[in-house]
């Protein structure tokens, strides 16, 4: 990841995504590495711009891109990763674990904590091994594990202060000690890959021992009327500020009008995640997630041999850009996108654009494709548009 260091001082014109509203010709004004005004212009600024101004995107459950995995244990590939997520709008991103055999989960917590050390990514996000066999999805089941204060305790350390999230499924017995070690440690716990029935997972999250959902609707088991289960019970949850809900909302884990709904009922507890592996923004074939072997076929990740969904191959400023072409106001997903994400992993500095945040920024057209980027005042020297 490079970046030219620019001016002290920068000055863009466009049409601002502001925090509550968008201005249609509207001006940031940045100075050093932060964000010192978001104001209307004034003669001296530069011309007006077609151009969309947005806040740098915050994704916290992504596995990989641009060819390269956050699970590989592999410094070099977890730069590439960081840097596809980047150049394609996304500032800050927490790197997401998968389930593998104990030993070498910490060595990737271990290296991914490197990573956050050299300002690359954001935070950790640990999935697994926690989790319901019967709900695992892409999780290879040969490494699932009971739930475990210890082991959940030596990933934390491993992580040296930068493990921000950790998926449990609540109905495992020792679900709620691991939780409380997250909690004493400062680290989210994730309600996922959970087959809880309602009354369980409304327990769990009304106890605040979940104060994330880990992409809703996946990984659990199918809403019914008469057997509503975690899903329904965190729709609820989320309604009532109790949690936030994740959403893959790539037309791929859920259908448009999916996202559409939850956004309406959740609101500003919604959390848009790409929960994106190597193969996001790259062609189709075959690739790793963890200790799985992942096919990719007309963009749609799954374990190889037809298994369940493997990730996701979208970029977060994708998703932004589907659902405004489909109507949803470009505030709300932004907020979305970035806004709640940041809140919610305690990341107090980026997420918006207002004065005294960091200076993190997409341009992007009209298309709201995007042109450039510039993270901590700090212009991205890989321009794309694609």
């Amino acid at each position: 990841m490079t970046v030219d260091d620019g001016a002290s001082a920068t000055v863009l014109r466009g049409r601002v995504v502001a925090p509550d509203a968008v201005l249609e010709d509207g001006v940031v004004e940045v100075a050093g590495d932060r964000i010192v005004a978001v104001r209307t212009p004034s003669p001296a600024d530069p011309a007006p711009t077609g151009d969309w101004l947005l806040p740098g995107l915050v994704d916290v459950h992504n596995h990989g891109g641009g060819g390269a995995s956050f699970t590989a244990a592999d410094p070099e590939q977890v730069a590439v990763a960081a840097a596809h997520h980047l150049a394609h709008g996304t500032t800050s991103v927490l790197a997401s674990a998968v389930t593998d055999a104990p030993a070498r989960m910490l060595r990737v917590v271990a290296t991914l904590a490197d990573a956050v050390d050299a300002g690359l990514l954001a935070g950790i996000h640990v999935e697994g091994p926690f989790l319901a066999e019967a709900c695992r999805g892409a999780q290879d089941a040969a490494y699932l594990l009971p739930p475990d204060p210890a082991l959940a305790a030596e990933l934390v350390a491993a992580g040296r202060g930068h493990v921000r999230v950790m998926t449990i499924a609540a109905e495992l017995p020792g679900a709620e000690a691991v939780a409380e070690v997250l909690a004493a440690s400062g680290v989210v716990a994730a309600l996922g890959h959970t087959a809880a029935d309602a009354a369980t997972a409304r327990a769990f999250l009304a106890a605040g021992r979940a104060p994330l959902v880990t992409h809703l609707f996946n990984g659990m088991p199918a809403v019914h009327h008469r057997s509503p289960g975690p899903a329904m019970a965190a729709l609820a949850a989320a309604a009532g500020g109790l949690t936030s809900v994740e959403l893959v909302a790539d037309g791929v884990h859920l259908d448009d009008e999916t996202v559409r709904a939850v956004l309406d009922i959740a609101g500003e507890q919604s959390v848009l995640v790409t929960d994106a592996m190597a193969a996001a923004g790259m062609a189709d074939g075959e690739y790793e997630l963890g200790p799985q072997r992942v096919e990719v076929r007309g963009g749609v990740a799954r374990i190889a041999g037809g298994g369940a969904i493997a990730g996701g191959t979208s970029r977060l400023l994708d998703q932004v850009r589907r659902h405004a072409a489909a109507g949803l106001p470009l505030v709300r997903l932004v907020r979305a996108a970035a806004t709640r994400p940041a809140a919610v992993v305690g990341l107090s500095d980026v997420g918006a654009l207002a004065p005294g945040l960091r200076a993190d920024l997409v341009v992007a057209g009209a298309d709201l494709r995007p042109l450039r980027v510039l993270r901590a005042g700090r212009w991205v020297d890989e321009r794309v548009g694609a």
